[in-house]
């Protein structure tokens, strides 16, 4: 309902939604111009796409973009269908699983009606229940950044739940065994947010063939390093799907996206080689970080999440002034912690060298 009038600086008038006056919204990472900076605070791949994407990119060379892309995306579903072994009927493609997310929200939550989510987790999923004008049923993760035993009274009446898993910022996941359980526990949709999956031990994939409330959502933005391109997939029962579908948006992916999301899922190995490199790499910046006081949370994703030993804060702007970003989450749950992004060897370097030195300077703490 429109209900609030807003005022510009013309003095002219418009009327918009209260609960969207009164909302923050969304913010991204920061994303410099200043190209000989670090950036490790947007959990980007380091590495390129697969170059089956750049090879159909020049190819194509922008032939029929006159035309409307396939509003159902029907080959990249198949080809989705084909690598993780589902119907296409089971999939919805999206403009990144941000816009799947969304339309999960728009599908299954009235106005008015409860959003849950696990907190400390993606703080795109408050933003979306404010915008819905539905309120907040928060999950608390426990001290360990773990699921608690047993639902509480309002998420357990909620129509829909988000879990992030592996989780963000935290970087951590949570076992099957209790993921399946909740699952069975949750009488609305469990939607399972795995956008750092394939840098994962295990996923939850499996759990859509056998529990009719469960949706799992991936991006190509992660792994398959196509950020830039926008392109999610959401793989749910069939009557769910059919009901999703008549939410989004009638065109949501481009005629480019869908090609190319096609040529990085036909090169999956590509993307098994690049995230292991990372996983690699995740593994020797978390020991490196806990040699130098760090505390590092154990890592599913390719991003660590880590306590320096000095005010998060304080590290934060240290790095800065050297020419390298991460990502500070102030609150009272995470603002002890930093989130690192898993760069290139060089980038890895530059940043454990700025560390060492913030780090020199503090009495009593290691260093060199």
């Amino acid at each position: 309902m429109i209900d609030t009038q807003y005022h510009g600086s013309s003095g002219q008038g418009c009327r918009v939604r209260g609960n969207i006056l009164s909302m923050r919204g969304y913010a991204p990472g920061e994303q410099p111009t200043d190209s000989s900076i670090i950036k490790l605070n947007t959990n980007e791949n380091p590495y390129p796409p697969s170059p089956r994407v750049r090879q159909v990119l020049l190819d194509w060379a922008g032939q029929r973009l006159q035309l409307y892309p396939d509003p159902s995306a029907r080959k990249l579903r198949e080809t989705a269908g084909r690598l993780y072994g589902f119907r296409p009927e089971q999939i919805i493609a999206g403009n990144g699983s941000d816009d799947l997310l969304t339309i999960g929200v728009r599908t299954l939550v009235d106005q008015g009606d409860s959003l849950a989510y696990v907190d400390p987790s993606y703080s795109l999923y408050p933003v979306l229940a404010k915008i819905q004008g539905a309120q907040a049923a928060i999950l608390p993760l426990d001290d360990d950044f773990q699921l608690p035993e047993e639902l509480p009274a309002a998420v357990a009446a909620c129509p829909l739940l988000f879990i992030a898993r592996p989780n963000a910022p935290t970087a951590t996941s949570f076992p099957m065994r209790r993921m399946e359980r909740l699952c069975r526990q949750f009488a609305g949709v469990v939607w399972i947010d795995e956008a750092y999956a394939d840098f994962a031990d295990d996923h939850c994939l499996g759990l859509v063939g056998n529990l009719p409330n469960v949706v799992v959502s991936r991006t190509l933005s992660k792994s398959y390093s196509l950020a830039g391109l926008r392109v999610g997939l959401a793989f749910a029962a069939e009557p769910l799907i059919e009901q999703m579908s008549k939410v989004k948006d009638s065109y949501n992916l481009s005629l480019p996206a869908q090609l190319l999301a096609v040529a990085a899922l036909d090169d999956a190995e590509y993307m098994a080689e690049n995230t292991a490199a990372i996983r690699a790499a995740r593994a020797a910046l978390s020991e490196s970080l806990a040699e130098l006081g760090f505390a590092v949370l154990p890592s599913q994703a390719n991003f660590v999440f880590a306590r320096p030993p000095l005010p998060a804060s304080q590290y934060s702007e240290a790095l800065r002034a050297r020419g390298i970003l991460v990502r500070y989450f102030p609150g009272e749950r995470t603002g002890d912690y930093v989130r690192i992004t898993v760069g290139r060897p060089e980038g890895m370097e530059r940043l454990l060298e700025a560390t060492r030195a913030i780090v020199s300077e503090l009495p009593g703490l290691p260093s060199d």
